[in-house]
Order: C-alpha cells, then sequence, then structure tokens
C-alpha cells in the first residue's frame, strides 16, 4: 500500500483537496479530525489539558474551548509543545493503527492529512507527500474569513509552522491552490492519477 501524507500551510486548502481525494475513492483521515478526538468530553487528553491549562480553557459540557486554546499556544512557544505532547502520540498512534487496518483490508493507497507533518518528523513514515501550497496573502485573507481572526494572530500562526516554501521543497507533489476551488479540486484530481500510477509501480 502506497502511504501517502497531505500537509501544507494553514489556509492553503488542505481540506478541500482531501475530500476530492476521497471523493476519487482514496481511504482518508486527518489528524485535526482526530486531535479533536482524543481531547473530546471525559477522554484522557481533555483531562490532561485542563490540569496543565486550568478551567478557563473548558466548557461547561466537559470540551475544551479549542479558541481559547489556541489563544494560549500561539503566544507561548512552551505551551504549544506542552500541548503537543499531550495531543501528539496519540494522534500518531491512531493514524497508523488506521493505516495498517487499510493495508489489511486490501487498499492500495491511502491519505493522511497531518498539518505538521515535517514539523514533528513524520514525513519518513510515508512514501509520499503532497503539499498544498498558495501565496501568503492569500493564507491569510482565507484564515481570517474562516475564523474571524484579526490579521496579526493568522501571521502569528503562520509563522509558529514550519515555511511553506520549504514544505514545498520537500514535498513528492504540489497541490497550488491560489485559483478557484474547481482548478485545485481538477490539480487533485492530477496528482491522484499520479499516486495511482505510483502505487502501481510498487505493487509490480
Amino acid at each position: 500500500m502506497l502511504k501517502v501524507a497531505l500537509t501544507g500551510g494553514i489556509g492553503t486548502g488542505k481540506t478541500v483537496v482531501l475530500a476530492r481525494f476521497a471523493e476519487l475513492g482514496a481511504p482518508v483521515i486527518s489528524a485535526d479530525d482526530v486531535a479533536h478526538e482524543v481531547i473530546g468530553a471525559g477522554t484522557p487528553g481533555a483531562a490532561a489539558v485542563r490540569a496543565r491549562f486550568g478551567d478557563d480553557v473548558m466548557r461547561p459540557d466537559g470540551n475544551v474551548d479549542r479558541l481559547r486554546l489556541a489563544a494560549i499556544v500561539f503566544r507561548d512557544t512552551a505551551a504549544r509543545r506542552d500541548l503537543e505532547a499531550i495531543i501528539h502520540p496519540e494522534v500518531r498512534a491512531a493514524i497508523a493503527a488506521w493505516g495498517e487496518a487499510r493495508a489489511r483490508g486490501g487498499a492500495a493507497i491511502s491519505v493522511a492529512e497531518i498539518p505538521l507533518l515535517f514539523e514533528n518528523q513524520r514525513d519518513m513514515d510515508f512514501d509520499r507527500v503532497v503539499v498544498t501550497a498558495c501565496a501568503q496573502d492569500e493564507q491569510v485573507r482565507r484564515v481570517m474569513a474562516r475564523s474571524g481572526l484579526a490579521v496579526d494572530d493568522v501571521r502569528q500562526r503562520i509563522a509558529a509552522q514550519l515555511p511553506l516554501a520549504e514544505k514545498v521543497r520537500r514535498a513528492h507533489y504540489v497541490i497550488w491552490t491560489d485559483g478557484s476551488i474547481d482548478a485545485t479540486r481538477q490539480r487533485a484530481a492530477d496528482v491522484w492519477a499520479r499516486l495511482q500510477r505510483d502505487a502501481g509501480a510498487i505493487a509490480g
């Protein structure tokens, strides 16, 4: 099975590309979705977040208030590392188990969306890395539009990640998303066709 990681900077279109891969038949998983489950109400992860960051980041229903938590960790490197130490091991284990299950089921390709792939030295766990990319001004515009964050807060979040140019340099395939959603979906389909050829070569 060809193990594919999808990554890229915040606001670069990873969600659109992952959805397109799924439409085309790829088994897909999102590290962000798994991370939300890991710190869901009643989980050991939520208890660990409360113990480290206090009641102010918790909602009355027992879920973590992710906006309040993000406001802390994107301003404090040590706090961000503490949060990652709580979440990342469980996310990594869950994605590995999911991939093994897909392989046992006979899947030719699996795709895991992992925003911090390079930052956490996860790229060597995969056969191919696909990076979504766009101009930074477009990243900022998109994130502001969907989150309501101020421009300085968005730029702070972008700065907390590995520079996008470095991710592009280290990718096997790059999907540029500056254009329309339809154009991005077509580029994703083109890359999917190449991944299928790669998978066939490995199997062959």
